[in-house]
């Protein structure tokens, strides 16, 4: 699903000829999608030095070396000039986890839209929003905590438990919904901040019961009508939705409300009482 809608989106949104910055080479796959879909130059990023090494392969396999650039450092150490030959036409950035923005999607773009794309140019994704519910779920919050092992009382590693998102598949838990959906994020990549920040959630509740975490899923605009979501209803996405734990468990009411401090870095989503 994720590679079909990647594609097509290159298909549609690329001008003939353009000179296409791809952050984040992987395999090379994008990059290779960028060319055949009629762009004259690709050059594509990659910060692991082996994956690079892996994308050059693929590519020269693929006889499209002369079209295609593999670097192997990470798009802020770019140069425009000596590296790119100039700004870039397109820039593409499929760089998100399940909570969006775990893989740098928000410095690397800040960086990548300053110096690295032309005025003008086309971004995909062009925009990016993230939503959530509280959920209630024993099973899932037994994940990332441990208890007792072999008779023995270990619970002193919860200190150095994960204190942000990370990913689980929330329909293979037994889980129950205690709040509505809400919007958590909207980031218009080509002209928002897309600084760290905090904000007050207000969440409706649906059911009485005591909420563990915030479990979040994005929605990633690439632009001409394709769209890509971890939702929960999604199940066939290749992205797992992301777990943001609270600090202590959260009484609910159906009917009623309740208010999080919700934060997001660079990197991190977190949520507070």
């Amino acid at each position: 699903e994720r590679n079909d809608a990647l594609v097509t989106a290159l298909e549609r949104g690329i001008p003939a000829g353009a000179t296409v910055l791809d952050i984040g080479s992987g395999s090379g796959l994008l990059a290779m999608a960028a060319a055949r879909a009629g762009a004259g130059r690709v050059f594509t990023c990659e910060m692991n030095p082996l994956l690079a090494e892996v994308a050059r392969n693929v590519v020269d396999a693929h006889g499209l070396s002369d079209v295609i650039t593999v670097i192997g450092r990470a798009s802020t150490e770019l140069d425009p000039v000596r590296d790119l030959g100039g700004p870039v036409d397109v820039l593409v950035s499929e760089i998100v986890d399940c909570g969006l923005i775990g893989e740098g999607l928000l410095p690397s773009v800040r960086h990548a839209r300053e110096h690295l794309l032309a005025p003008d140019g086309v971004m995909m994704p062009s925009a990016a929003r993230l939503y959530g519910r509280l959920v209630s779920s024993e099973a899932a919050t037994g994940l990332n905590q441990v208890t007792t092992a072999a008779g023995f009382d270990v619970s002193l590693m919860n200190t150095l438990a994960t204190r942000s998102h990370f990913p689980m598949r929330l329909d293979t838990w037994p889980h129950r919904y205690l709040s509505e959906e809400v919007p958590l994020l909207e980031f218009d990549l080509a002209r928002d901040p897309l600084e760290p920040g905090e904000r007050t959630l207000v969440l409706p509740t649906i059911d009485d019961g005591e909420a563990q975490a915030l479990v979040v899923w994005f929605e990633l605009d690439m632009g001409n009508g394709i769209v890509l979501t971890n939702s929960p209803d999604n199940p066939g996405s290749h992205w797992m939705q992301g777990w943001v734990g609270l600090e202590k468990p959260l009484p609910t009411k159906a009917g009623e409300s309740v208010s999080l401090r919700f934060t997001w870095s660079d990197f991190v989503l977190g949520v507070g009482l």
